[in-house]
Protein backbone atom coordinates (compact mmCIF):
# COMPACT_ATOMS: atom_id res chain seq x y z
CA UNK A 1 0.00 0.00 0.00
CA UNK A 2 1.42 3.39 -1.00
CA UNK A 3 0.41 6.69 0.40
CA UNK A 4 -0.27 9.43 -2.24
CA UNK A 5 1.49 12.17 -0.32
CA UNK A 6 4.68 10.04 -0.23
CA UNK A 7 4.72 9.29 -3.96
CA UNK A 8 3.50 12.61 -5.38
CA UNK A 9 6.16 14.85 -6.90
CA UNK A 10 6.46 18.17 -5.09
CA UNK A 11 5.42 21.07 -7.27
CA UNK A 12 7.10 24.42 -7.63
CA UNK A 13 4.80 26.20 -5.26
CA UNK A 14 2.97 27.77 -8.21
CA UNK A 15 -0.20 25.70 -8.20
CA UNK A 16 -0.09 22.87 -10.70
CA UNK A 17 3.11 24.02 -12.40
CA UNK A 18 5.74 21.40 -11.74
CA UNK A 19 9.28 22.50 -12.45
CA UNK A 20 12.69 22.32 -10.90
CA UNK A 21 14.75 25.28 -9.67
CA UNK A 22 16.68 25.32 -12.95
CA UNK A 23 13.57 25.94 -15.06
CA UNK A 24 14.22 29.21 -17.00
CA UNK A 25 10.71 30.49 -16.29
CA UNK A 26 11.44 30.40 -12.57
CA UNK A 27 14.61 32.45 -12.96
CA UNK A 28 13.37 35.60 -14.67
CA UNK A 29 14.84 38.73 -13.11
CA UNK A 30 11.62 40.65 -12.54
CA UNK A 31 13.48 43.54 -10.93
CA UNK A 32 15.35 44.15 -14.17
CA UNK A 33 12.18 43.99 -16.26
CA UNK A 34 10.38 46.22 -13.78
CA UNK A 35 13.15 48.80 -14.04
CA UNK A 36 12.93 49.10 -17.82
CA UNK A 37 9.12 49.16 -17.66
CA UNK A 38 9.25 52.06 -15.20
CA UNK A 39 11.75 53.91 -17.40
CA UNK A 40 9.55 53.34 -20.44
CA UNK A 41 6.47 54.74 -18.68
CA UNK A 42 8.41 57.79 -17.49
CA UNK A 43 9.64 58.27 -21.05
CA UNK A 44 6.11 58.23 -22.48
CA UNK A 45 4.97 61.05 -20.17
CA UNK A 46 8.17 63.04 -20.78
CA UNK A 47 7.83 62.65 -24.56
CA UNK A 48 4.23 63.84 -24.47
CA UNK A 49 5.18 66.92 -22.46
CA UNK A 50 7.91 67.80 -24.97
CA UNK A 51 5.91 67.15 -28.17
CA UNK A 52 2.16 67.70 -27.68
CA UNK A 53 2.44 71.12 -29.33
CA UNK A 54 4.48 69.93 -32.34
CA UNK A 55 1.65 68.38 -34.36
CA UNK A 56 -1.40 70.66 -34.31
CA UNK A 57 -3.79 68.03 -35.61
CA UNK A 58 -2.73 65.32 -33.16
CA UNK A 59 -1.02 66.18 -29.82
CA UNK A 60 -0.52 62.44 -29.16
CA UNK A 61 1.32 61.71 -32.42
CA UNK A 62 4.75 61.13 -30.86
CA UNK A 63 3.30 59.52 -27.73
CA UNK A 64 1.23 56.93 -29.58
CA UNK A 65 4.20 55.97 -31.72
CA UNK A 66 6.40 55.60 -28.64
CA UNK A 67 3.80 53.34 -27.00
CA UNK A 68 3.76 51.23 -30.19
CA UNK A 69 7.57 51.07 -30.08
CA UNK A 70 7.38 49.93 -26.44
CA UNK A 71 4.96 47.14 -27.34
CA UNK A 72 7.28 46.05 -30.15
CA UNK A 73 10.22 46.13 -27.73
CA UNK A 74 8.27 43.98 -25.26
CA UNK A 75 7.67 41.44 -28.03
CA UNK A 76 11.40 41.46 -28.87
CA UNK A 77 12.24 40.83 -25.19
CA UNK A 78 9.82 37.88 -25.06
CA UNK A 79 11.20 36.34 -28.27
CA UNK A 80 14.88 36.64 -27.26
CA UNK A 81 14.17 35.27 -23.77
CA UNK A 82 12.34 32.25 -25.19
CA UNK A 83 15.40 30.43 -26.56
CA UNK A 84 18.72 29.45 -25.04
CA UNK A 85 21.38 32.13 -25.54
CA UNK A 86 23.92 29.38 -26.25
CA UNK A 87 22.30 29.03 -29.69
CA UNK A 88 23.67 32.49 -30.47
CA UNK A 89 27.28 31.43 -29.95
CA UNK A 90 27.28 29.58 -33.28
CA UNK A 91 25.12 32.22 -35.00
CA UNK A 92 26.97 35.25 -33.65
CA UNK A 93 29.15 35.71 -36.73
CA UNK A 94 26.17 35.31 -39.05
CA UNK A 95 24.34 38.09 -37.19
CA UNK A 96 27.53 40.14 -37.28
CA UNK A 97 27.70 39.67 -41.07
CA UNK A 98 24.07 40.76 -41.45
CA UNK A 99 24.88 43.86 -39.43
CA UNK A 100 27.86 44.73 -41.66
CA UNK A 101 25.70 44.23 -44.75
CA UNK A 102 23.04 46.60 -43.42
CA UNK A 103 25.68 49.21 -42.56
CA UNK A 104 27.09 48.98 -46.08
CA UNK A 105 23.66 49.26 -47.69
CA UNK A 106 22.61 52.28 -45.65
CA UNK A 107 25.63 54.20 -47.02
CA UNK A 108 24.38 53.74 -50.57
CA UNK A 109 20.56 53.62 -50.37
CA UNK A 110 19.82 55.02 -46.92
CA UNK A 111 17.77 58.19 -46.44
CA UNK A 112 19.87 61.35 -46.59
CA UNK A 113 18.98 63.71 -43.74
CA UNK A 114 21.09 66.63 -42.58
CA UNK A 115 24.07 65.42 -44.58
CA UNK A 116 24.07 61.94 -42.99
CA UNK A 117 22.81 58.53 -44.08
CA UNK A 118 21.79 56.86 -40.84
CA UNK A 119 18.64 54.89 -41.62
CA UNK A 120 16.34 53.21 -44.08
CA UNK A 121 12.99 55.01 -44.20
CA UNK A 122 9.93 52.84 -44.76
CA UNK A 123 7.18 55.41 -44.66
CA UNK A 124 6.30 56.06 -41.02
CA UNK A 125 9.06 53.74 -39.76
CA UNK A 126 12.81 54.28 -39.94
CA UNK A 127 15.30 51.44 -39.43
CA UNK A 128 18.74 52.48 -38.14
CA UNK A 129 21.36 49.71 -38.68
CA UNK A 130 23.88 51.28 -36.26
CA UNK A 131 21.53 50.57 -33.35
CA UNK A 132 21.24 46.89 -34.21
CA UNK A 133 24.99 46.67 -34.79
CA UNK A 134 25.47 47.14 -31.03
CA UNK A 135 24.07 43.74 -29.89
CA UNK A 136 25.48 42.02 -33.00
CA UNK A 137 29.05 43.21 -32.36
CA UNK A 138 28.79 42.43 -28.64
CA UNK A 139 27.66 38.88 -29.43
CA UNK A 140 30.48 38.37 -31.94
CA UNK A 141 33.14 39.59 -29.51
CA UNK A 142 31.66 37.60 -26.61
CA UNK A 143 31.64 34.45 -28.73
CA UNK A 144 35.20 35.02 -29.93
CA UNK A 145 36.77 35.70 -26.54
CA UNK A 146 34.84 32.94 -24.75
CA UNK A 147 36.37 30.22 -26.94
CA UNK A 148 39.40 30.03 -24.66
CA UNK A 149 40.11 31.14 -21.11
CA UNK A 150 43.34 33.05 -20.67
CA UNK A 151 44.69 35.06 -17.76
CA UNK A 152 45.79 37.75 -20.20
CA UNK A 153 44.75 38.34 -23.78
CA UNK A 154 47.26 37.34 -26.45
CA UNK A 155 48.26 39.85 -29.08
CA UNK A 156 46.72 37.78 -31.90
CA UNK A 157 43.38 37.62 -30.10
CA UNK A 158 43.49 41.35 -29.50
CA UNK A 159 44.12 42.10 -33.18
CA UNK A 160 41.29 39.78 -34.26
CA UNK A 161 38.92 41.44 -31.82
CA UNK A 162 40.09 44.84 -33.04
CA UNK A 163 39.19 43.86 -36.60
CA UNK A 164 35.74 42.66 -35.49
CA UNK A 165 35.21 46.01 -33.79
CA UNK A 166 36.90 48.18 -36.41
CA UNK A 167 34.86 47.17 -39.46
CA UNK A 168 31.43 48.28 -38.17
CA UNK A 169 32.91 51.25 -36.31
CA UNK A 170 34.47 52.69 -39.48
CA UNK A 171 31.21 52.19 -41.40
CA UNK A 172 29.28 54.02 -38.67
CA UNK A 173 31.79 56.90 -38.62
CA UNK A 174 31.45 57.23 -42.40
CA UNK A 175 27.64 57.68 -42.11
CA UNK A 176 28.62 59.83 -40.04
CA UNK A 177 27.36 58.88 -36.55
CA UNK A 178 30.14 59.53 -34.05
CA UNK A 179 27.87 58.96 -31.04
CA UNK A 180 26.99 55.38 -32.00
CA UNK A 181 30.61 54.67 -32.94
CA UNK A 182 31.84 55.65 -29.48
CA UNK A 183 29.09 53.57 -27.85
CA UNK A 184 30.24 50.54 -29.83
CA UNK A 185 33.85 51.11 -28.80
CA UNK A 186 32.94 51.38 -25.10
CA UNK A 187 30.91 48.16 -25.23
CA UNK A 188 33.76 46.33 -26.95
CA UNK A 189 36.29 47.68 -24.44
CA UNK A 190 34.14 46.37 -21.59
CA UNK A 191 34.33 42.86 -23.05
CA UNK A 192 38.05 43.13 -23.78
CA UNK A 193 38.82 44.25 -20.24
CA UNK A 194 36.88 41.26 -18.89
CA UNK A 195 38.77 39.02 -21.31
CA UNK A 196 42.13 40.17 -19.94
CA UNK A 197 43.21 42.94 -22.33
CA UNK A 198 46.43 44.62 -21.30
CA UNK A 199 46.72 48.35 -20.71
CA UNK A 200 48.80 48.93 -23.84
CA UNK A 201 46.06 47.29 -25.92
CA UNK A 202 43.46 49.68 -24.51
CA UNK A 203 45.73 52.64 -25.18
CA UNK A 204 46.16 51.44 -28.75
CA UNK A 205 42.37 51.33 -29.25
CA UNK A 206 42.09 54.85 -27.90
CA UNK A 207 44.83 56.06 -30.25
CA UNK A 208 43.23 54.36 -33.27
CA UNK A 209 39.84 55.86 -32.38
CA UNK A 210 41.21 59.39 -32.24
CA UNK A 211 43.19 58.83 -35.45
CA UNK A 212 40.16 57.47 -37.31
CA UNK A 213 37.94 60.37 -36.27
CA UNK A 214 40.65 62.89 -37.17
CA UNK A 215 41.09 61.26 -40.60
CA UNK A 216 37.32 61.39 -41.15
CA UNK A 217 37.31 65.09 -40.29
CA UNK A 218 40.23 65.89 -42.61
CA UNK A 219 38.65 63.86 -45.42
CA UNK A 220 35.41 65.82 -45.08
CA UNK A 221 33.43 62.72 -44.11
CA UNK A 222 32.28 64.23 -40.81
CA UNK A 223 29.68 66.86 -41.58
CA UNK A 224 30.14 70.51 -40.57
CA UNK A 225 27.23 70.40 -38.13
CA UNK A 226 28.98 67.71 -36.09
CA UNK A 227 32.13 69.80 -35.94
CA UNK A 228 30.02 72.75 -34.82
CA UNK A 229 28.67 70.62 -31.97
CA UNK A 230 32.20 70.04 -30.72
CA UNK A 231 33.13 73.71 -31.17
CA UNK A 232 29.97 74.74 -29.30
CA UNK A 233 30.87 72.36 -26.47
CA UNK A 234 34.32 73.91 -26.13
CA UNK A 235 32.91 77.47 -26.37
CA UNK A 236 29.61 77.21 -24.50
CA UNK A 237 29.52 80.97 -23.91
CA UNK A 238 30.19 81.83 -27.55
CA UNK A 239 28.20 84.66 -29.17
CA UNK A 240 29.08 83.52 -32.70
CA UNK A 241 25.89 83.49 -34.78
CA UNK A 242 27.13 80.43 -36.65
CA UNK A 243 27.13 78.48 -33.38
CA UNK A 244 23.98 80.05 -31.90
CA UNK A 245 21.73 77.05 -32.55
CA UNK A 246 24.09 74.60 -30.87
CA UNK A 247 25.00 76.84 -27.97
CA UNK A 248 21.42 77.81 -27.14
CA UNK A 249 19.99 74.28 -27.16
CA UNK A 250 22.49 73.20 -24.51
CA UNK A 251 22.09 76.47 -22.61
CA UNK A 252 18.31 76.07 -22.42
CA UNK A 253 18.62 72.37 -21.53
CA UNK A 254 20.92 73.23 -18.61
CA UNK A 255 18.59 76.03 -17.55
CA UNK A 256 15.59 73.67 -17.64
CA UNK A 257 17.29 71.23 -15.28
CA UNK A 258 18.65 73.98 -13.02
CA UNK A 259 15.31 75.79 -12.61
CA UNK A 260 13.43 72.59 -11.81
CA UNK A 261 14.55 72.79 -8.19
CA UNK A 262 13.87 69.92 -5.83
CA UNK A 263 10.35 69.00 -6.93
CA UNK A 264 10.01 70.57 -10.38
CA UNK A 265 7.46 72.95 -11.82
CA UNK A 266 4.82 70.33 -12.44
CA UNK A 267 3.73 68.22 -15.40
CA UNK A 268 2.98 70.45 -18.43
CA UNK A 269 3.76 73.52 -16.31
CA UNK A 270 7.40 73.97 -17.37
CA UNK A 271 7.98 77.13 -19.48
CA UNK A 272 11.10 75.87 -21.28
CA UNK A 273 9.95 72.31 -21.97
CA UNK A 274 6.44 73.38 -22.98
CA UNK A 275 7.55 76.59 -24.66
CA UNK A 276 9.38 75.24 -27.70
CA UNK A 277 12.82 76.39 -26.53
CA UNK A 278 14.74 73.08 -26.70
CA UNK A 279 15.07 71.35 -30.13
CA UNK A 280 14.73 67.54 -30.40
CA UNK A 281 13.94 67.44 -26.70
CA UNK A 282 11.98 64.19 -27.08
CA UNK A 283 15.18 62.33 -27.93
CA UNK A 284 18.48 64.11 -27.31
CA UNK A 285 17.41 66.26 -24.35
CA UNK A 286 14.62 64.24 -22.76
CA UNK A 287 16.34 64.42 -19.36
CA UNK A 288 15.87 68.20 -19.36
CA UNK A 289 12.10 67.70 -19.67
CA UNK A 290 12.17 65.40 -16.64
CA UNK A 291 14.40 67.75 -14.64
CA UNK A 292 12.32 70.87 -15.26
CA UNK A 293 8.93 69.25 -14.59
CA UNK A 294 9.83 66.83 -11.80
CA UNK A 295 12.94 68.46 -10.36
CA UNK A 296 15.90 66.82 -8.71
CA UNK A 297 13.56 64.24 -7.21
CA UNK A 298 12.32 63.11 -10.63
CA UNK A 299 15.79 63.13 -12.13
CA UNK A 300 17.08 61.19 -9.12
CA UNK A 301 14.39 58.54 -9.61
CA UNK A 302 15.41 58.08 -13.25
CA UNK A 303 19.11 57.82 -12.39
CA UNK A 304 18.26 55.49 -9.50
CA UNK A 305 16.40 53.18 -11.88
CA UNK A 306 19.41 53.12 -14.18
CA UNK A 307 21.69 52.38 -11.22
CA UNK A 308 19.41 49.49 -10.23
CA UNK A 309 19.38 48.19 -13.79
CA UNK A 310 23.17 48.35 -14.06
CA UNK A 311 23.54 46.58 -10.72
CA UNK A 312 21.26 43.74 -11.87
CA UNK A 313 23.27 43.39 -15.10
CA UNK A 314 26.51 43.24 -13.10
CA UNK A 315 24.92 40.63 -10.81
CA UNK A 316 23.82 38.46 -13.74
CA UNK A 317 27.32 38.62 -15.22
CA UNK A 318 28.74 37.54 -11.86
CA UNK A 319 26.30 34.59 -11.67
CA UNK A 320 26.75 33.49 -15.29
CA UNK A 321 27.62 29.83 -15.73
CA UNK A 322 30.05 30.52 -18.60
CA UNK A 323 32.31 33.17 -20.09
CA UNK A 324 30.03 33.75 -23.07
CA UNK A 325 27.21 34.91 -20.79
CA UNK A 326 29.56 36.95 -18.61
CA UNK A 327 31.02 38.76 -21.64
CA UNK A 328 27.54 39.53 -22.98
CA UNK A 329 26.67 41.14 -19.64
CA UNK A 330 29.94 43.10 -19.60
CA UNK A 331 29.28 44.50 -23.07
CA UNK A 332 25.68 45.45 -22.31
CA UNK A 333 26.78 47.05 -19.03
CA UNK A 334 29.32 49.22 -20.86
CA UNK A 335 26.90 50.27 -23.61
CA UNK A 336 24.12 51.16 -21.17
CA UNK A 337 26.44 53.03 -18.79
CA UNK A 338 27.95 55.10 -21.60
CA UNK A 339 24.52 55.94 -23.05
CA UNK A 340 23.30 57.25 -19.71
CA UNK A 341 26.49 59.19 -19.00
CA UNK A 342 26.67 60.69 -22.50
CA UNK A 343 22.99 61.67 -22.70
CA UNK A 344 22.71 63.18 -19.22
CA UNK A 345 26.19 64.70 -19.61
CA UNK A 346 25.31 66.58 -22.80
CA UNK A 347 22.14 67.86 -21.10
CA UNK A 348 24.31 69.21 -18.28
CA UNK A 349 26.90 70.62 -20.68
CA UNK A 350 29.73 68.36 -19.54
CA UNK A 351 29.72 66.28 -22.76
CA UNK A 352 29.38 67.34 -26.41
CA UNK A 353 26.02 66.81 -28.11
CA UNK A 354 26.18 63.57 -30.11
CA UNK A 355 22.54 62.52 -30.46
CA UNK A 356 22.91 59.52 -28.14
CA UNK A 357 19.47 58.64 -26.68
CA UNK A 358 18.63 57.97 -23.04
CA UNK A 359 17.85 54.21 -22.91
CA UNK A 360 14.13 53.32 -22.73
CA UNK A 361 13.24 56.99 -22.13
CA UNK A 362 14.11 58.87 -25.33
CA UNK A 363 11.83 58.76 -28.35
CA UNK A 364 12.85 56.31 -31.08
CA UNK A 365 12.01 52.81 -32.27
CA UNK A 366 15.39 51.51 -33.42
CA UNK A 367 17.21 52.46 -30.22
CA UNK A 368 14.39 51.08 -28.08
CA UNK A 369 14.43 47.75 -29.93
CA UNK A 370 18.23 47.57 -29.65
CA UNK A 371 18.17 48.14 -25.88
CA UNK A 372 15.33 45.62 -25.52
CA UNK A 373 17.38 42.96 -27.33
CA UNK A 374 20.43 43.61 -25.15
CA UNK A 375 18.45 43.46 -21.89
CA UNK A 376 16.73 40.28 -23.11
CA UNK A 377 20.15 38.71 -23.72
CA UNK A 378 21.13 39.49 -20.13
CA UNK A 379 17.83 38.03 -18.91
CA UNK A 380 18.53 34.96 -21.01
CA UNK A 381 21.87 34.47 -19.26
CA UNK A 382 20.18 34.80 -15.87
CA UNK A 383 17.31 32.44 -16.71
CA UNK A 384 19.66 29.64 -17.76
CA UNK A 385 22.47 30.11 -15.27
CA UNK A 386 21.58 26.83 -13.47
CA UNK A 387 21.33 24.61 -16.55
Amino acid sequence: MSLPFLTRRPNSGLGNIRSGPSDPQRNIDWVMLGSILALGIIGVFAIYSATYWKVDSDPYWFTVRQVAFLLGAALAVAVVMSFDYQMLRERAYFLYGLSLTALLLVLSVGALKGGARLSFDFGPIAFQPAEFAKPAVLLALAAFYSDSREDSMSYSKFITGLVLLGAPTVLIIVQPDLGSAFVLIVGALSIMIMAGARLRYLLLISFLTVTTVAAAVLAGIVDRYQLKRITAFINQNSTDEDLARYVFQVRYAKRAVATGGWFGKGFLEAPLTNGKFIPVQQSDFIFSAIGEQFGMLGGGVVLGLFALLLFRIWRVGHLSKDLFGAYICAGVFGVLLWHVFQNVGMTMGIMPVTGVPLPFVSYGGSSLASFAIMIALVENVHMRRMR
